[in-house]
């Protein structure tokens, strides 16, 4: 089942945002959840299939959206400025004001989250705050400190952006590209954000943890992933090859089999009466 997409409202600081998101999977709010959370430059579209492949592969439901400022969310106005908390106020405010919205109770049924990216740091953050609302996490190149191979890539994103035709090729998947490349970009390469880190916050998590890192991220470095499972003892770390700063792209299938794996090893579900393996 692939639902159409849809807008919901939801209140940030008392001020009406539009967020934009989609229902994947069984339509059965008896199973499980998967949220998914893009990166910082994507959005519910820039998914393409992922999340449908997983949800299929795994039998459960799934729910994508666009962040305010991405996608066909409410854009941020052009004199707005991320501060150094957008990642916290995004899994602290947002996230549950939009599950809130939409009827859905972590805390009755906890979530399966899946976070790429910024939305890995997010995922985690989420995770640390509301332990008991998180069945396990599932994340992609996450980010718990800023390393300068970080910052030197969103740099080049900077330059690709004003030079090339880098603009062109998110507005396919952006209201208006300006509205997350600017807020993204300006708060990474603030220097304020140099000593952004969650690395003490990530120890609350207590849920089954997957991390994921590609080889030739270049991104982040494998000390990110690492880094999480010192501090989080039940992670997994998978370094993958031949893969960038995007495994849901470059090695898709190989990430379909691995993350199905954890959360079958990880998770039981009452299915029809009985208790089952999720899926």
């Amino acid at each position: 089942m692939i639902s159409a997409v849809d807008t919901v409202s939801i209140d940030r600081d008392q001020h009406p945002l539009s967020i934009e998101y989609q229902w994947l999977g069984i339509d059965d709010a008896s199973m499980p959840l998967m949220v998914f959370l893009h990166e910082g430059l994507g959005s519910l579209a820039m998914w393409k299939d992922f999340p449908a492949r997983l949800c299929d592969a795994l039998g459960c439901r799934g729910l994508v959206y666009s962040r305010p400022g991405y996608g066909q969310s409410t854009v941020c106005a052009a004199d707005e400025s991320w501060g150094t908390d957008f990642m916290h106020r995004q899994a602290y405010s947002v996230l549950p004001s939009l599950l809130q919205a939409l009827g859905v109770d972590a805390s009755a049924s906890p979530l399966w989250i899946l976070g790429h990216s910024d939305g890995g740091s997010i995922a985690l953050l989420y995770a640390a705050k509301f332990a008991g609302q998180v069945a396990g996490l599932i994340v992609l190149s996450p980010h718990i400190m800023v390393e300068d191979c970080t910052v030197k890539s969103i740099q080049l994103a900077r330059k690709a952006y004003l030079e090339t035709d880098l603009k062109l090729k998110l507005a396919k998947y952006h209201n208006d590209p300006d509205s997350p490349f600017w807020g993204w970009n300006n708060i990474w390469l603030h220097p304020d954000f140099r000593d952004w880190s969650i690395e003490d916050e990530v120890a609350a998590i207590r849920c089954p943890l997957l991390a994921v890192q590609g080889i030739d991220d270049e991104y982040g470095t494998l000390e990110q992933v690492h880094g999480i499972a010192r501090r989080v003892p039940q992670t997994e770390v998978v370094e993958l090859v031949d893969c960038g700063h995007s495994a849901h792209r470059d090695q898709a299938q190989e990430l379909i089999r691995i993350a199905t794996g954890f959360v079958h090893d990880n998770v039981t579900a009452e299915v029809t009466g009985r208790t089952e393996k999720y899926a």
